[in-house]
């Protein structure tokens, strides 16, 4: 599809606020109000709209808070109850508590970068997971994951479609829930879940597929930082 609209702007409603292409308000695929909570958000996203070259084809891989948004108002909102199990599924088998065996520097990494994490959970979270080396399935405490779940339950439509792409793109709800409540960056969390992979990439090299997957990666969980700051700015 085409750039088909010459101006884009925001609007104030009832639902929130609203992008508007030639003074129409736009909607979701499924044909919702497209509205999120916030000015800051929705100036962000016609941004990305207005970005878009005159009679170009409009490319959504280039529109990350667009997708994000779309895919709180239709998909978290008509699958709510799964959005959250598929998301609090991953604090059973969370990164953090998988831990290399050797090289000692591997080792050293992983403990010095995950640790801290693992200690903001169980402290903050009251949720204490187990870290085992090897890749042997560790089975968690029961009361630990369900403390995990209740943190991702009262989040909003929009906030779960931004966790599931930080939980999904790290593989680590603890990481994408210090995300989500600001204990730490996007773009820290992306280094912290890429320990594995930095270390590699030193010992062997990145072939220039990997490279741009990682690159792919990377930009999806920087998007999906952005998108909870601005959902939570106060204007």
């Amino acid at each position: 599809m085409r750039r088909f609209y010459k101006s884009v702007d925001i609007s104030g409603s009832a639902a929130g606020f609203a992008v508007t292409l030639d003074g129409k308000p736009m909607r979701s695929p499924a044909g919702r109000p497209f509205a999120v909570p916030n000015p800051a958000l929705a100036r962000a996203i016609a941004e990305e709209w207005d970005a878009m070259p005159e009679q170009s084809e409009i490319q959504p891989d280039r529109m990350p808070l667009t997708r994000l948004a779309m895919t709180g108002i239709d998909r978290a909102a008509d699958q709510r109850p799964k959005v959250i199990a598929d998301i609090a599924a991953y604090g059973a088998s969370d990164l953090l508590c998988y831990r290399a065996t050797e090289p000692a520097v591997l080792v050293a990494r992983q403990s010095a970068g995950w640790d801290p994490v693992l200690d903001w959970a169980r402290q903050s979270l009251n949720a204490p997971l187990k870290a085992v080396q090897g890749v042997m399935p560790v089975k968690q405490p029961e009361a630990s994951l369900a403390a995990l779940r209740q943190q991702v339950e009262p989040c909003s439509e929009l906030e779960l479609s931004a966790l599931f792409q930080l939980t999904a793109g790290f593989g680590s709800l603890v990481l994408a829930l210090a995300v989500l409540q600001g204990r730490i960056t996007a773009e820290q969390g992306s280094d912290l879940a890429e320990i594995d992979a930095h270390w590699q990439i030193e010992r062997w090299g990145e072939d220039r597929e990997a490279e741009i997957r990682r690159a792919r990666l990377r930009a999806d969980m920087l998007a999906a930082g952005r998108f909870l700051t601005l959902l939570h700015a106060s204007a």
